[in-house]
């Protein structure tokens, strides 16, 4: 095997020996260091607002030569993508928005998928902007649509994205109307392609930004701050800054940079001029010497920030904020993996990106919470299978110190996803918590000639824009073969290798090698035992693919062999889809050490005590066994301590002995009462746990992930809902239906970590009901709220007492772009040849004649010809129903010049004065097609008529 790989002991990561930036900039004295002026930049959410149709729209079909000729056309786009279409009666919706969700199971859909049809959907918003944004530079975000986008602005197309894990940016500024003119987004999202095989969801699954920017700017993901340590050991922050001239003069620029500690005081500066040139890009360096700087780790996650600012003619025109983190990775052949120079062993989870109630549309806070249950697990890394993650999962894993294997799901060599790779390294290089970029997964390409140039390609990609941390790839099979794609990489990732790891670093010793992939072992949360005919796999560590090894057998193969540098187990969460090893009705995974609201299995405890150093001591599952009084039921003690007493109602039942294990198992005759495990370390006890036979259910209860929340209608808490006994104890075993209420805030969805469920995720439609069953004692709801005050939750089940939680939410909201519905823009017109006398009125153009009359849309005047005085403007519309049904008003933002304007032949108005001005016209009921005509007479001056701003019909309030 052959590969830059193969001739280096180990990679090193955050130092000037992995590509260390030499100083360059001016430094500047902090005390000088002008104070944080607020940019005029504004960044502004586009997720509300959202119109949205499930189902094809297709376009109408183009049958003679006017229509061939307008479709080829800018602006001219037909059917739904067109601005003037009529989506009054489509659905509102708000982002992120996964419909698949909605979907009914069907045991004749795709099985990864979840058994949910998925298909094609339409979006559409529409929404203005101010005069004072037309010098400005626009820019549209789109974090992720699943799975395949084609996007219209203002009928014009505007970009199609092949790919539905990465986000995109267009640059609105050319596609841009102003004022009164409407911008509308029209979306046709297909979710019938697939990429992966696991559930994808469909829509517009993240976040969507507007973004206005000053001419000379900042441009997106356009700073890298990547702090670097010398070999003397000491440590700089080289800072690149991109930068775009968007005007038409060339512009004389400052960039500044501010680097703030953990502790809000200030680190460092540096300064440096440059000149841009007009419609142009130039890229601003400097460099921050900082003085043992805290480091950022797992245990102690100290983030600096990068305050950003260009500065023009003395003002300060763009900034933006980077948070950063001081760390060095390093990846040893023989030693595993060192993070700031000490060994430390990856103990990580996969995962795929959906969670019960929201499917694959999950809000920020929920990516809080998973990584805190993974944390709890004692997890101090995740891959993000098999795709790039949300950008707010990774300013939590920086925040909360949680490392991070950043995976790129397609090996190609394609320019189009050589972009999308491009595109995920320029987002994410500045987050510390990332320290692997991992290029595909199971290809059956590794062992190939076109696999090794493909990722010679994509290496290239990447280590042209970072060049300070390791690539990988997760492999399976061929591992020894040659050529192969292993040679090229940093770090060799093995997916269910564990037999093959001595031999492979036997063959290859120079090679640093990772468990990307491994475990596969399969449980039903609370289920004691197995009962395949009914879809349930035992809680115990005793089921597992036939490809993979229990918890505890596959975190031996790692943890005991000092050349890996950890692993990734399969999986963190369960997910829907690929339910293995289970077809229909069974509807998602089994895999998880917590089940899809993320409550624990007893993988969760048996990796928290294959994990930690602290004692730990479970009883799993239950002590609930009624009717089975003096009959034999099995008992987990999950440990990490030497030996484990167990008492029931007082008495000793059983000593176990753990013999290197984590896990003890106990068959007991069951009698109803407590259950007590003391555990023992060097014959002194370390770790008790208790449970208790919980009576019947006679109570609901709600326990929150939190008591406070912010009113933006974004910001989600997670509550956890169970069934109590008349003394206040969970009852494990309960199954009731519950039913939820909400006032005062919303119920975004519900679950309950069953996967063989087929009940609904979402709420009733106005999202302050919902019901859901407990699975095995448990469910969880998801509650925002609109707005600041006190929100309500009820839970009710037949027989038992409700309950009921108050929850406070503050006020806070995230700054957005109001949609603007209702208004038909009026943009297809003709224009006649001017005349010296009064045209016939209602004269027909010739059927096919493009050139006679001209196209013209609104937002222009000329001059009027003194030879030539008569000029007519003619359009043809439908008023859209809510006007055809009730009426409404034809709008002229701004008509300039002396006109008379007939509507289905008859004058309507007239208007005598020349200078531009507004002007309104009722609009009678009834359906049909209109002929709005204007004819304009400049009384023989070159006195400016036309259309100076936008037609609209609004409908009657």
């Amino acid at each position: 095997m052959t590969g830059p790989a193969s001739t280096r002991r180990g990679f090193l990561g955050g130092s000037a020996a992995a590509g260390g930036m030499a100083a360059t900039g001016l430094p500047m004295p902090l005390a000088a260091t002008p104070a944080i002026a607020k940019s005029p930049r504004e960044t502004l959410s586009l997720d509300g607002g959202w119109r949205f149709h499930e189902g094809d729209i297709p376009f109408p079909p183009i049958l003679d030569h006017e229509a061939a000729y307008a479709h080829a056309k800018a602006g001219n786009a037909e059917g739904a993508a067109a601005s003037d279409y009529d989506d009054g009666d489509w659905r509102r919706v708000a982002l992120p928005h996964d419909w698949a969700l909605g979907q009914p199971f069907d045991a004749a859909a795709n099985i990864d998928q979840g058994y949910r049809r998925r298909g094609i959907g339409w979006y559409r918003r529409t929404f203005a902007l101010a005069p004072e944004d037309r010098d400005r530079a626009l820019e549209l975000r789109f974090d992720g649509i699943a799975t395949h986008a084609t996007l219209w602005i203002n009928g014009t197309l505007a970009h199609r994205q092949f790919g539905g894990f990465t986000g995109f940016t267009i640059d609105l500024s050319p596609f841009a109307l102003y004022g009164d003119d409407l911008n509308t987004l029209a979306i046709r999202v297909d979710a019938d392609a697939t990429e992966g095989w696991w559930y994808e969801g469909a829509g517009i699954y993240r976040h969507v930004w507007l973004i206005k920017r000053a001419p000379v700017h900042i441009v997106s993901d356009g700073v890298h701050a990547d702090p670097r340590r010398d070999p003397a050991g000491q440590w700089r922050v080289p800072v690149t800054v991109a930068l775009r001239n968007s005007g038409d003069a060339a512009a004389g620029v400052t960039a500044s940079v501010r680097l703030t500690g953990p502790d809000g005081e200030p680190a460092g500066g540096a300064t440096t001029t440059l000149t841009i040139p007009p419609a142009g890009s130039a890229t601003a360096s400097v460099s921050l010497a900082v003085a043992s700087p805290q480091l950022w780790s797992p245990d102690g996650p100290a983030l600096y920030r990068v305050e950003t600012r260009l500065v023009q003619d003395g003002a300060v025109v763009d900034a933006t904020e980077t948070r950063i983190g001081f760390r060095t990775l390093r990846f040893d052949a023989d030693h595993g993996f060192f993070l700031n120079d000490q060994p430390l062993k990856i103990r990580g989870a996969c995962a795929h990106q959906d969670h019960a109630g929201v499917g694959v549309a999950v809000p920020d806070s929920l990516w809080d919470f998973r990584l805190r249950r993974l944390k709890a697990m004692g997890a101090n890394a995740l891959r993000c299978a098999h795709n790039p993650p949300a950008p707010e999962l990774l300013d939590a894993a920086d925040r909360l110190g949680v490392m991070i294997l950043n995976e790129h799901r397609e090996l190609s060599a394609a320019a189009d996803i050589l972009e999308r790779l491009a595109f995920l390294v320029r987002r994410d290089r500045n987050h510390p918590s990332v320290i692997l970029w991992s290029l595909c997964n199971e290809e059956s390409l590794q062992s190939s000639g076109i696999g090794v140039a493909m990722v010679r390609r994509m290496k290239a990609v990447v280590r042209a824009l970072d060049d300070s941390r390791p690539i990988t790839a997760a492999l399976n099979g061929a591992m020894f073969a040659s050529p192969n794609i292993a040679g090229e990489l940093d770090v060799v990732g093995f997916n269910y290798g564990t037999a093959q790891f001595d031999r492979f670093h036997a063959a290859f010793p120079d090679m640093p090698l990772l468990s990307s992939e491994d475990t596969s072992a399969y449980m039903t949360r609370g289920a004691a035992t197995t009962d395949r005919a009914a879809h349930v796999l035992a809680d115990d560590d005793s089921e597992h693919a036939g490809w993979g090894l229990t918890h505890r057998a596959a975190w031996a193969a790692v943890a005991d062999r000092p050349f890996l540098a950890g692993g990734f187990f399969w999986t963190g969460f369960d997910y829907r889809g690929e339910p293995t090893p289970f077809e229909w009705p069974s509807v998602g995974s089994f895999f998880g050490a917590m089940d899809l609201c993320g409550f624990a299995k007893s993988g969760f405890h048996i990796r928290r005590a294959l994990w930690s150093d602290a004692p730990v001591l479970e009883l799993w599952p239950h002590w609930n066994w009624a009717g089975r009084e003096g009959q034999p039921v099995p008992l987990l003690a999950i440990t990490n301590a030497e030996r484990v007493v167990l008492r029931l109602n007082g008495r000793v039942v059983a000593d176990l002995l753990l013999a290197g294990d984590v896990l003890a198992r106990a068959t007991l005759a069951y009698a109803p009462g407590v259950l007590e495990a003391i555990g023992y370390r060097d014959g002194r006890p370390v770790a008790h746990r208790r449970i208790e036979t919980a009576g019947p259910p006679v109570a609901l209860r709600l326990t929150p992930d939190r008591a406070t929340l912010a009113g933006d209608g974004r910001d989600t808490v997670p509550v956890t809902v169970e069934a109590i006994d008349a003394r206040g104890r969970a009852v494990p075993v309960a199954q009731d239906a519950i039913g939820f209420h909400i006032t005062g805030g919303t119920i975004l969805g519900v679950g309950n970590g069953d996967p063989n469920s087929h009940e609904s995720d979402l709420p009733e439609a106005d999202g302050t009901r919902a019901r859901r069953r407990l699975f095995n004692g448990l469910a969880q709801i998801l509650v925002q709220a609109p707005g600041a005050g006190p929100v309500l939750l009820t839970a009710q089940a037949d027989g038992l007492r409700p309950a009921t939680l108050k929850l406070t939410a503050s006020a806070g909201a995230q700054p957005t772009v109001p949609p603007l519905d209702g208004r038909q823009q009026l943009t297809e017109w003709r224009v006649a040849p001017a005349s010296a006398t009064p045209p016939e009125p209602n004269r027909a153009l010739a059927a096919g004649d493009m050139n006679s009359w001209a196209w013209l849309k609104p937002g222009t005047v000329e001059p009027g010809n003194p030879e030539a005085r008569f000029v007519v403007f003619r359009l043809t519309f439908t008023s859209r129903a809510a006007v055809s049904a009730r009426g409404g008003q034809l709008l002229f933002a701004s008509l300039a010049g002396a006109a008379r304007v007939s509507l289905d032949g008859q004058q309507v108005a007239a208007k005598t004065d020349p200078s531009p001005a507004r002007l309104s016209i009722p609009l009678p009921a009834g359906s049909g097609a209109h002929v709005l005509e204007i004819l304009f007479d400049s009384g023989g001056t070159t006195t400016p008529f036309g259309l100076a701003g936008s037609v609209s019909v609004l409908p009657a309030r």
